[in-house]
This record gives C-alpha cells, structure tokens and sequence, in this order.
C-alpha cells in the first residue's frame, strides 16, 4: 500500500475521510476553535459520544487519545488528543510528537486508511505556528515510516493559507531529512 503525507488547505470539518484529529482539551469540551467546529458540524451524536467518553474513561490525558463517532460529519471517527500548553521551560516538541503518535496509533485501531490532522496546539495552547507545524510534520513522516501498509494517507489540514504553507515548509523539511524510502511519500 502506497503511504503519503500531503498538505491541504481547507475546513477540516468537511474532510471526507476515516478519522479527524481534534485539538482538544481533556475534558472534550468543544467550546472553541476546531472543536467547536467539529461540534457544530457533527452535531449531538457526537458531542454526547465525548460525553460519554469522559464519564466513562475521565479526563483524555496528555499524549492519549481518545475516540468518538463522527457524528453528520463525513469522517467516520473523530480522535481527540490533547496537545501541550505551550510553556517555556517543557519539552514542547516531545509532548506535541507524543500528541500526534497518540492520533496516528487510534487512527490504526480503528482501522482507518485516511486521516486529516490539524495544526495541534496552535490555537489557544499558544503553540507557535511554524515549529509546531514542523514538529507535527515531522512526526507524521516518522509514523510511516515506522509502521508500513498502516495508514494509507495523512492530510495535514491548514484552514487558512499561512497553516498551510507552514505545514509545506515542515512536510518538506521532514521529508528532506527523513523519507527517502521506497512506499512512502510526502
């Protein structure tokens, strides 16, 4: 099976694939940013489903994943992982990669072959921009590498142009130091 990792630049919430990755908070409370979005775009399924996943499991760790149904969304399951606060001081890029690993790893449990990752962290984690791209870039591109025939595609979903150009520069950085392997793409 052919694995690439590409950039797109859209609404995450309208992607047509097997899982969206949430940038959530440990309590699956979707009251801003992307998961407000997903919220109002999945409708109450799904936000019972978080729900539900809280009373049952408790809060979604740091470098955990969590996953629900996707609800009217087209994507099937939605895996909310909870990146870091951005504090100086913390290994920043080591807790995101944990992040990412997590939604990579659920996305494989559900058996999923496409995924559509946001920019984790950027938002009201105060994450910056470009090393947080580069950081979820570069860990998407080892995730294939290490785990061959799992997960056929990863789209690194920028919603407005400036994410998704910061996702090219990091998807091409990673690739350059990381890829040249045959079945895996960029």
């Amino acid at each position: 099976m052919d694995q690439t990792v590409t950039v797109v630049q859209g609404d995450i919430t309208a992607a047509r694939v097997d899982v969206i990755v949430n940038a959530a908070n440990e309590y699956l409370r979707h009251g801003g940013g992307l998961a407000a979005a997903l919220a109002a775009a999945g409708g109450e399924e799904f936000v019972a489903d978080s729900d539900r996943w809280v009373s049952e499991h408790g809060p979604v760790p740091s470098g955990k994943a969590a996953v629900t149904v996707g609800g009217r969304l087209r994507a099937a399951w939605v895996v909310h992982v909870v990146g870091p606060r951005y504090r100086e001081g913390q290994d920043n890029p080591g807790l995101l990669r944990a992040a990412v690993r997590a939604a990579l790893e659920a996305s494989a449990g559900v058996e999923a072959e496409t995924v559509a990752m946001p920019a984790i962290s950027t938002g009201v984690f105060g994450y910056p921009l470009e090393p947080a791209t580069g950081v979820i870039a570069s860990e998407c591109v080892r995730w294939v590498r290490a785990h061959p025939g799992v997960l056929s595609e990863i789209r690194l979903v920028g919603y407005d142009r400036r994410t998704a150009d910061a996702f090219r520069l990091g998807l091409d950085r990673a690739t350059a130091e990381e890829l040249p392997t045959e079945g895996a793409s960029g």
